[in-house]
């Protein structure tokens, strides 16, 4: 996709994965959470609807696909995942994107949302890294 530009608030609270066909993926800098992001590559996007019929169909196929790179990322973080959980908020972020994150009995926020809970414990380096890595295999990238 073209005239794709990044909205700053994701570089500040995230971290490059690659790319799929439609998104671009970034593993959110939280290491109390397995959660990824998905951000359309177009500009001027803010919600789903905005997307073609093919772009709601790929969108979605991705976003199942994030699903196994989320639970990858479970893995290197010791947790287990009870529930994937998909959401699509841009209340702070307008730019379309999709969260997809593991939740689990007990986790920090359970049961309630993850969004404004709590401030984030950012990914120690090597952490991360595996992290990513994972991502990136269970993605095929």
């Amino acid at each position: 996709m073209a005239d794709f530009s990044l909205h700053p608030a994701f570089p500040a609270s995230s971290h490059a994965v690659g790319e799929l066909e439609l998104c671009h993926v970034r593993l959110h800098d939280d290491a109390r959470y397995p959660w990824l992001v998905l951000i359309p590559r177009a500009d001027g996007l803010v919600e789903i609807e905005d997307l073609s019929v093919e772009g709601r169909a790929a969108l979605t196929e991705e976003v199942v696909a994030v699903g196994a790179a989320v639970r990858a990322v479970a893995r290197v973080l010791g947790v287990a995942i009870d529930k994937l959980n998909v959401g699509a908020l841009g209340n702070v972020t307008p730019q379309l994107h999709v969260h997809v994150l593991g939740r689990r009995a007990g986790d920090p926020a359970w049961p309630g949302p993850v969004w404004g809970h709590s401030a984030g414990v950012p990914y120690p380096e090597d952490v991360r890294a595996t992290a990513i890595a994972a991502a990136r295999a269970a993605l095929g990238l």
